[in-house]
């Protein structure tokens, strides 16, 4: 049993880092972040590109802390949560696939940019709803959930959502090259690759709260 839990650990924290990368996608978000900071002086894209996803994480990080707690108050199961969630995961993944998500987000992007006039970019919509997004915040809950409120893997998925927030503002800065790099061909494939995994991990979520649901009765 103690050898089995180190790669207990491992697989949980790589199954959060996929789920989070794959949910966040820093290479469409490095799109939509060139489109957002268009006319701005270069101080202000790094001032947003900092910002925007130090925002997100720590609205990431309250969510991973309390979710749960806000759930069991509103009197909802995890197992209702992981098969609500998987469902919502599973339509954004749908939206990838079939290239529904990155005209949804811009059309978000430009209102907000409309009304605000660029003066609260980086909390909106770049750090909610485009960071940390209904994906986002659905996932980080299901995940902590999956924690068991062990310490170690508490501290694993938080250092996770770092690196994946790390990604991101690495993405930003680059944002210029990325998209002279990939084009609008390759953004479109490595889109649709993801939507396909973030599916079946959508997937999987549901059938771990069925199979809760299921021993539980």
């Amino acid at each position: 049993m103690a050898r089995r839990y180190p790669s207990r650990v491992f697989d949980f924290l790589t199954s959060s880092l996929v789920t989070l990368y794959v949910v966040m996608d820093p290479l469409l978000l490095s799109a939509l972040f060139v489109g957002l900071t268009h006319g701005m002086t270069d101080g202000q894209r790094r001032e947003v590109a900092w910002r925007g996803p130090l925002i997100a994480f720590a609205i990431l990080l309250g969510v991973g802390i309390g979710g749960a707690r806000l759930l069991d108050f509103m009197g909802i199961s995890l197992s209702a949560f992981r098969i609500a969630g998987g469902l919502l995961l599973l339509f954004t993944g749908w939206e990838m696939v079939f290239d529904r998500l990155t005209p949804r987000l811009q059309a978000t992007a430009d209102i907000a940019v409309g009304v605000d006039h660029v003066k609260n970019v980086a909390a909106f919509p770049l750090a909610i709803p485009l960071i940390a997004g209904p994906g986002g915040i659905t996932a980080m809950i299901l995940l902590a959930g999956k924690t068991g409120g062990q310490v170690d893997y508490a501290i694993g998925l938080f250092f996770v959502t770092a690196l994946v927030i790390l990604t991101i503002f690495l993405s930003f800065l680059g944002a210029d090259r990325i998209s002279r790099v990939l084009g609008v061909t390759g953004r479109a494939v490595s889109t649709r690759m993801l939507g396909i995994i973030l599916s079946a991990l959508a997937v999987q979520f549901m059938i771990d709260g069925v199979t809760e649901i299921a021993g539980g009765s």
